[in-house]
């Protein structure tokens, strides 16, 4: 069986914006950022595994956090810049590349007006945000222009995780692992208030897509139930507003997944270039199978779910 796989967790940065990211690692993570950075810079090794591999397209997204300053707020100007570049990189590869808008998602009705302009008239196909700006999380007043604005649309809302302080420096001294469970925290938290802050009651519509490092929160809303005190209708509402991706294609992960929001709620989704384990086909049917996934089923996590969602 030959799958039909769609990353939707793939991010690409134009070459106008300096990358940073490697200024600030450790002198043990700085080659490798190195690396990483020459990936997001360049559209053959975006490509590479689109028109070479085994991938059916990519959606591609831009996060700020690895050029822009550490408070992650840019010009009006920038952010339409961003999204314009975007546009014309897709528009020059139709099929083989999907984009994400990405917007400032705690500015408020600016935000939201960029939203509307990147979808209906750059033709980008969903909204990229970070799920905490400070001490803000996605069900601050300051976000609900933007998260109405993409439910309005149609389109969903890839809530991406961030380095949030101080819990990623408390956690530096453990390497990666420690900066995973600082992302995967935040993540998971920002579903969380989307849940709890009632946002997925007052905006029916709107459908959030987390990465595999929120598990944690999804098990917490999800799989404890009435018993442990959440919210008796929190496993309805995940499977009504919420998908994940599966990242690294762990089948326990990938199980855990499609156990608690449903098989039809699961995109397939590498974080290429920052996690980059050569070509994603072979891992992911192995992880598809060891997660027991039909091949109907398979077919859904490995592209059909993101062609329902991004409407393509």
């Amino acid at each position: 069986m030959t799958l039909s796989i769609i990353d939707f967790h793939s991010h690409f940065i134009g070459p106008r914006w300096p990358l940073s990211a490697d200024h600030h690692a450790s002198a043990g993570e700085r080659a490798r950022w190195t690396g990483i950075n020459r990936q997001l810079a360049s559209v053959d090794a975006l490509l590479e595994q689109v028109e070479h591999g085994d991938l059916a397209a990519r959606v591609i997204s831009t996060p700020v956090a690895l050029f822009g300053p550490a408070s992650g707020t840019l010009s009006a100007d920038s952010w339409q810049r961003i999204n314009d570049d975007l546009g014309a990189l897709v528009s020059v590869h139709p099929g083989k590349l999907h984009g994400l808008a990405s917007v400032d998602a705690y500015s408020g009705e600016a935000a939201a007006r960029e939203v509307i302009r990147a979808v209906r008239d750059v033709g980008l196909r969903g909204v990229f945000v970070d799920s905490a700006k400070g001490d803000l999380l996605l069900d601050a007043p300051q976000a609900r222009p933007v998260l109405q604005a993409a439910a309005e649309l149609g389109v969903p809302v890839f809530a991406h995780p961030i380095n949030p302080q101080p819990l990623s420096r408390q956690l530096a001294p453990y390497g990666r692992l420690g900066t995973l469970l600082a992302r995967g925290t935040v993540n998971a938290a920002t579903l969380v208030a989307l849940l709890e802050g009632g946002v997925f009651d007052e905006i029916p519509s709107l459908q959030v897509v987390v990465t595999t490092l929120a598990i944690g929160g999804v098990l917490l809303a999800g799989g404890f139930g009435e018993a442990s005190g959440v919210r008796t209708d929190a496993a309805t509402l995940l499977r009504r507003h919420l998908y994940i991706d599966t990242m690294n294609f762990h089948p326990v992960l990938i199980r855990a997944a499609v156990d608690l929001l449903g098989v039809d709620h699961v995109l397939a989704g590498s974080d290429w270039p920052i996690v980059s384990e050569g070509p994603i086909g072979g891992r992911a049917k192995a992880g598809f199978d060891a997660a027991g996934l039909t091949p109907a089923e398979q077919a859904l996590v490995a592209g059909g779910n993101a062609r329902r969602l991004l409407g393509i």
